[in-house]
């Protein structure tokens, strides 16, 4: 069984390349003899790909590196320094003021992370590891994956041989080449890998509807990464029809929005992994809140920021049960409601005074009422309880649960919306199918801004943000503790320990 894969956990795996250079090969990477290129196969494919999954599992988990970058350098995120709390010698502040540098400790090692998965798949689809068609499928699907990281992020990939010896340089696809070598990779397996049924288990593994859901990624922003200036009809037709695919393989609209994130499964979940949430229900939540399994409380970092609360229908000031929001914005229960609500925590954008489970109030460390506020009076100098929280997934369920989302079908199915809308069809029926199904108004019409807005309510906190506003054009654009309007940085740089490294490499423009 697959899920054997899983019975060890390889602690530490997705911080095994420390922050030393780009695609460093260490002996326990692969079957190579004496670090000279004599590569002669990978000896347990299996437990190849094992590692590489617990790879990615490590990595899906962390609220810092590929998270911090998609979501903190966007307008849905904030990390603010409260008295010494999240300084970390400005770190987060940076990566929400757009004003990172070469050395960012997240944009390194994300890099290297996925430059790793990389090498680490290329092994495996090697022809002398001698992997079933079905394996080399699933390398491929991982291989692409961390690729269109890379690609997307960084604008550039590098790529070692499994042949070259530490002492080559490895050579560097431009953007344009390394999405034909994704589209190809995702193409080749695309019959080879498992294909479940919605709602199975094992969907934490890769299979053909989370190729489909890529390649419908990747075409949306082909232009993009094409340096186009607006998309063309044919890639937008393949993105439909990927969608279609997923549509035909019985992927669908779920009702009950918040239950997407609980450990069940359902016809929503494309892939997922079985990282620990814990690190994105905690790492926002106030130290006084807590959990049976974790009496500690939470971290008091991530807020959001008023803008993005208020696209959200309801009261802009209050966000109690039966208040009017709409469904995707959650709730907070109060005194009379926190005994019929897991553990007094809400759901969804937690704003004003919070609760424990027997429906009292919250306290702040100094005693005073717990009441996080809308707005933050800046990246310093905040207190406890400044800024809005987000929760998606709810302790209820375990900080352990075994089913953090890479892939749904509702982002699948606002991709055609967005692929319909950019071929001249109008988008906004399907769009007021899932509004309606959120509990949303509908809407008279949906322009290009109306769709970025949906797209932000609907999947906020799912690794997408910073890439939707760039298709959009609004990544370079203000918003609150941001006032860079640089749009060269809509590529991270190339860590300065990768140029270092491998001279084929040339650093973004301006940086």
């Amino acid at each position: 069984m697959k899920n054997n894969r899983f019975n060890i956990i390889l602690l530490g795996l997705a911080l095994s390349l420390g922050a030393c250079t780009d695609l460093d090969i260490e002996e326990t990477d692969s079957r190579i003899a004496n670090q000279t290129g004599e590569f002669t196969g990978v000896a347990d494919v299996e437990g190849a790909l094992t590692s590489v999954y617990n790879s990615v599992r490590g990595q899906m988990e962390n609220q810092a590196n590929l998270y911090a970058l998609n979501e903190v350098s966007s307008d849905e995120f904030v990390v603010p320094t409260r008295g010494t709390d999240w300084g970390d010698n400005g770190l987060w502040r940076t990566l929400h003021q757009h004003t990172w540098s070469a050395i960012h400790p997240h944009v390194r090692d994300t890099w290297n992370e996925q430059n790793q998965n990389v090498f680490n798949t290329t092994e495996i689809i090697d022809s002398r590891s001698q992997a079933s068609p079905s394996q080399e499928a699933e390398a491929r699907f991982l291989r692409a994956l961390s690729m269109f990281w890379v690609m997307d992020l960084y604008g550039q990939v590098p790529f070692r041989e499994v042949d070259e010896g530490i002492d080559i340089d490895p050579r560097v696809l431009s953007r344009q080449e390394a999405f034909d070598f994704i589209e190809n990779d995702l193409l080749t397996a695309l019959s080879d890998l498992p294909n479940p049924s919605p709602g199975d288990s094992e969907l934490n593994f890769a299979s053909q509807a989370a190729a489909n859901h890529l390649l419908a990624k990747l075409y949306l922003n082909k232009h993009i990464y094409y340096g186009s200036e607006s998309p063309s009809s044919a890639d937008m037709q393949l993105v439909i029809d990927n969608v279609n695919a997923l549509e035909d393989k019985g992927f669908g609209l779920v009702e009950g929005y918040f239950d997407i994130f609980a450990p069940a499964l359902d016809n929503e979940t494309i892939f997922f992994t079985t990282s620990s949430v814990g690190n994105v229900i905690w790492h926002g939540l106030h130290y006084n809140q807590n959990a049976p399994d974790n009496t500690g409380g939470g971290w008091n970092g991530f807020t959001t920021l008023a803008e993005f609360y208020d696209s959200f229908e309801g009261d802009p000031n209050t966000n109690f049960v039966g208040d009017g929001q709409e469904e995707r914005r959650g709730f907070v229960p109060d005194e009379t409601t926190a005994n019929d609500v897991n553990f007094g925590i809400g759901y969804g954008f937690l704003v004003g005074q919070q609760y424990d489970d027997d429906g009292s109030k919250l306290k702040t460390r100094q005693n005073t009422d717990l009441m996080f506020s809308k707005n933050l009076p800046g990246l310093v100098g905040n207190g406890e309880d400044t800024g809005i929280r987000v929760i998606k997934y709810h302790p209820t369920n375990g900080s352990f649960a075994n089913h953090k989302i890479v892939f749904r079908f509702s982002d699948a199915y606002l991709m055609k919306a967005e692929a319909m809308m950019r071929m001249g069809d109008d988008a906004t029926g399907m769009v007021n199918e899932l509004r309606a199904l959120r509990k949303a108004s509908p809407l008279s019409s949906v322009t290009e801004e109306d769709l970025l807005a949906e797209r932000g309510r609907e999947l906020y906190g799912e690794y997408w943000r910073r890439n939707d506003l760039i298709r959009f054009g609004t990544f370079s654009d203000t918003w609150g503790f941001k006032d860079n309007t640089e749009n060269f940085r809509v590529l991270f740089p190339i860590p300065s320990s990768a140029i270092i490294s491998n001279p084929n490499l040339t650093q973004n423009e301006g940086y």
